[in-house]
C-alpha cells in the first residue's frame, strides 16, 4: 500500500476512507482491510495524514464493482504496481470510451479485461 503521486491522485475523482467503504458495503472495517490484502480492492495512502483510501468508483450499490477484482488480478499479474493500476483504471481510453473504471461501473468488464490482457502481450 503505497502513497501515490499527485498526477495519479488527480485522476481519481473521489476517494473513500476504509470506514466509509465498510459503511457502503455493510461490513466491518476489518473485512475491508481483508479485501485490500487479498487484492480485491486497491487502497493507497494519501493526504497529509497518509490515511488509507479507496477510489469511490470501486464501490457501487453496496458491493465492489463487478469485474474489478479480476481486472486487478490481470494487472497485478502483468507486473503493475497499485499506483500504475490506478493510473490505468482512471486514464481515459478513447476505444472504450471513457476510463476503464467507468466501463466497469457500466458493466462493461469484458471490454476492460480484454484491454488489460492485451497489456501483457
Amino acid at each position: 500500500m503505497n502513497e501515490i503521486d499527485a498526477k495519479t491522485d488527480a485522476l481519481v475523482p473521489a476517494w473513500l476512507t476504509l470506514p466509509d467503504v465498510a459503511e457502503r458495503l455493510g461490513v466491518e472495517v476489518t473485512r475491508v482491510r481483508q479485501l485490500v490484502k487479498e487484492g480485491q480492492l486497491i487502497a493507497v495512502r494519501r493526504g497529509e495524514n497518509r490515511v488509507l483510501q479507496v477510489p469511490a468508483d470501486f464501490i457501487d450499490e453496496g458491493r465492489v464493482v463487478k469485474g474489478l477484482t479480476g481486472t486487478i488480478t490481470l494487472l497485478r499479474d502483468d507486473g503493475f504496481s497499485d499506483e500504475e493500476m490506478l493510473e490505468w483504471l482512471f486514464t481515459p481510453d478513447d476505444t472504450l470510451p471513457g476510463t476503464p473504471a467507468r466501463a466497469l461501473r457500466e458493466n462493461r468488464g469484458t471490454e476492460v479485461k480484454r484491454r488489460a490482457q492485451a497489456l501483457a502481450v
